[in-house]
């Protein structure tokens, strides 16, 4: 295998999961143990590394020529989601993928015909995981391809480039990744996260992004003699959630189209909380999912002649677009450096966000990179390795064209 793949195989195999209901800086102390290593690997490269106090990792390639450069820097994210098991991963390397059907184990499987993602790998070398956990390609593939063009620059001293800033943030999964990054000390003139999935994409739209605690209070009664007294907790989240437009169920989403994703319920008689995210890439129509909250709200409190219903609304992160259209010669950049590798680019929305989109509203224009990985956040996660060797040359492309 390649140095690559072997930086990515022992990543995955550290459990980076982060934690949403965690109040602590990173929300999990394991994933300081991947941040750890990253430094000390940086270092042995020669190059200066440091993780702070709150698990942000910071390294430079310096400059190397006389010539005109930009400062260009690379971010990834070291922690993968809590939606899957991420303890013990076992990868599995599947040879020359003939497009048939991969049995994880005897409860996991992956059929072309319904994860079509499949489809664009046929031919290449493929690692999946055991059925058991995520893999974590999410975005370890991301970290091993910056490590892997760090490691390269620094043996090929030959090639030109300005100033190469690299971060690994934690908690990017649970929306805090941008939260606590050094903007006085990464001081690219632009950047880009390596976090995205085909290799050849480049992403600069995404959605609007807020999350909602929808608190339900009930009043329990005995059920023998709860007639016009009762009010159960868990049906007024069921009578909410059904208050919510059908078609906003990401289920019957896709491509532009927002949605609002009941992603938790908790609760007994007395007391239940749903938490939701919503996302839309329209600024009026994100507004307007919103105040659907509100509005139903306030109707189901009229109803019941009480509060029994509160809804807390926070917003994560914007669409980039927004911000990044004025300064688009970024997005060019990428897209020469693509196309220098023979890759045809891949524009499209993102359904979802990176740590690129609150930084380019904090002031770091930085758009996303695909990384050769699929089907993020569950068991049926798989990296090609043909691909990731492929966005790796894309960085180095990207750094040789930080020379004007």
């Amino acid at each position: 295998m390649s140095r690559l793949i072997d930086r990515f195989i022992k990543y995955v195999k550290v459990d980076t999961q982060s934690d949403p209901f965690s109040e602590t800086v990173p929300s999990t102390s394991k994933q300081k143990n991947l941040s750890n290593i990253l430094v000390a690997e940086l270092q042995e490269m020669g190059l200066e590394a440091f993780i702070d106090d709150l698990g942000y990792v910071y390294s430079k390639l310096p400059k190397n020529t006389t010539k005109d450069t930009y400062s260009i820097g690379f971010i990834s994210h070291v922690d993968t989601s809590p939606d899957a098991p991420g303890e013990n991963v076992s990868p599995r390397i599947i040879k020359n993928y003939d497009g048939s059907l991969i049995t994880l184990n005897e409860t996991y499987n992956m059929d072309p015909e319904r994860y079509p993602s499949l489809l664009k790998v046929i031919g290449e070398d493929i690692i999946v995981t055991d059925g058991n956990t995520l893999l974590g390609a999410d975005d370890k593939s991301g970290v091993a391809e910056i490590m892997e063009m760090a490691h390269f620059l620094v043996e090929n001293k030959d090639i030109e480039h300005g100033d190469i800033y690299i971060c690994f943030t934690p908690d990017e999964e649970i929306g805090r990744g941008a939260d606590h990054f050094n903007h006085d000390w990464f001081k690219a003139d632009f950047a880009y996260t390596a976090d995205g999935s085909e290799v050849g994409g480049i992403e600069y739209e995404n959605f609007n992004a807020a999350s909602a605690k929808v608190t339900f209070t009930g009043n329990s009664i005995h059920p023998g003699s709860a007639k016009n007294k009762l009010i159960n907790a868990l049906h007024l989240a069921m009578e909410f959630h059904q208050m919510l437009p059908v078609f906003l169920n990401p289920a019957y989403t896709e491509n532009y189209e927002g949605f609002n994703h009941l992603s938790s319920l908790d609760g007994e008689v007395e007391k239940a909380v749903s938490r939701y995210i919503i996302r839309n890439h329209d600024k009026e129509l994100f507004a307007k999912q919103k105040n659907d909250f509100l509005t139903i709200a306030k109707y189901l409190n009229e109803k019941y002649g009480s509060k029994v219903i509160d809804v807390e609304i926070k917003d994560s992160y914007y669409n980039m677009y927004d911000i990044l259209k004025d300064h688009m010669y970024v997005v060019d950049l990428a897209k020469k450096a693509i196309i220098s590798t023979g890759l045809v680019p891949i524009v499209e929305p993102i359904r979802g966000g990176t740590d690129g989109s609150r930084l380019t509203y904090d002031g770091l224009i930085c758009p996303n990179l695909g990384t050769g990985a699929y089907h993020f956040h569950g068991r049926l996660e798989f990296a090609s390795i043909n691909q990731m060797e492929k966005a790796f040359k894309v960085l180095v492309e990207l750094a040789k064209l930080s020379v004007k």
